[in-house]
């Protein structure tokens, strides 16, 4: 089997807030998650805003420092290492969800873009003209000449997303972080960018996680679906398996949630579950879903169930599966 490029071990990411002068309180955003990425796969992080997701994703990137767990990467422990990332920072990139607050709005779009590869050691004018060039020609930003002096307020939303796409590649990631990089795009342009970034991704065999709270998109970007609740996963498999057949009662409320294209079941998306949504800072005891699950029973609030798998490659984490 291929060793993976990233392999997160039991990882919990805790946020401290202030509470009046002395008190503090503490927020579990991630609280145990383990996952392994290989290259040329995709896994989708899905779940409701709040569950973790994105904290997840920035954790991995170590732009948050975890309090537990492991971060291996190319096989090296980088959890808490102290020396210098930046062989590490040129081979894990990220697209973050916003193009416009990623991009800076005073720097044209060859400054935006020279800077990276500047940042990296490059000084050669025509080799970085050259490979802004090919970037640009790679994300279908063509003809590229006409869009380096342009700055971003003079481009469209899916333009921009494109140019921050550009700017993630132009060091040659071999782990992408895409945290819901369509999501602030319009709908029209939403299935474009996609399938350019899966094309992309395809060619250089690098490795992703896709933050999305849309699981219809998974189907076709991704190969691995894990669902986080409450910073924990609790299903995990392939996609289409996950989608066609999920075990956990989350799980198939996040599905059920999706529009029917049918006209007349279109407007009969129902809410996903009901109850308030996961506390970070004080979650129940026992199963952390439990409190909104149409299917708890005694276990359920008592023990919190582990992830295990029920079916080849499919986990989940729910008592109903012994």
């Amino acid at each position: 089997m291929v060793e993976p490029i990233l392999r997160l071990e039991n990882i919990k990411t805790y946020y401290i807030l202030r509470k009046g002068l002395f008190g503090k309180l503490i927020v579990k955003a991630v609280d145990g998650v383990s996952l392994e990425f290989r290259p040329g796969e995709i896994i989708a992080i899905v779940g409701e805003s709040g569950c973790g997701k994105t904290t997840l994703g920035r954790t991995s990137l170590k732009l948050v420092e975890p309090v537990a767990g492991k971060i291996i990467f190319e096989g090296q422990d980088i959890t808490h290492y102290k020396g210098d990332l930046k062989w590490f920072r040129k081979k894990a990139q990220i697209v973050f969800q916003d193009p416009f607050q990623a991009l800076n709005p005073y720097h044209s779009i060859y400054d935006i873009l020279s800077e990276p590869l500047i940042i990296f050691g490059e000084k050669d004018k025509s080799v970085i003209e050259d490979k802004i060039v090919k970037a640009l020609k790679e994300v279908k930003m063509t003809p590229p000449e006409e869009f380096l002096t342009k700055y971003p307020h003079m481009l469209s939303g899916g333009q921009r997303q494109r140019i921050v796409i550009a700017r993630a590649l132009l060091l040659d990631p071999i782990y992408l972080v895409a945290d819901e990089p369509v999501s602030m795009i319009d709908a029209s342009s939403r299935a474009e960018i996609l399938t350019l970034f899966r094309s992309i991704q395809k060619k250089r065999e690098m490795s992703i996680m896709y933050i999305t709270h849309d699981i219809a998109t998974t189907k076709y970007f991704s190969d691995w679906i894990a669902v986080m609740y409450a910073g924990k996963i609790i299903e995990y498999g392939p996609t289409r398996e996950v989608l066609k057949n999920p075990l956990h009662p989350y799980t198939k409320a996040l599905i059920a949630a999706v529009p029917d294209p049918d006209p007349e079941n279109r407007f009969k998306m129902r809410p996903v579950v009901p109850g308030e949504p996961p506390n970070p800072i004080n979650p129940p005891p026992g199963c952390r879903f439990h409190p909104r699950c149409p299917r708890r029973f005694d276990p359920c609030d008592k023990e919190e169930p582990p992830l295990k798998e029920v079916e080849k490659n499919h986990y989940v984490a729910c008592f109903l599966f012994k």
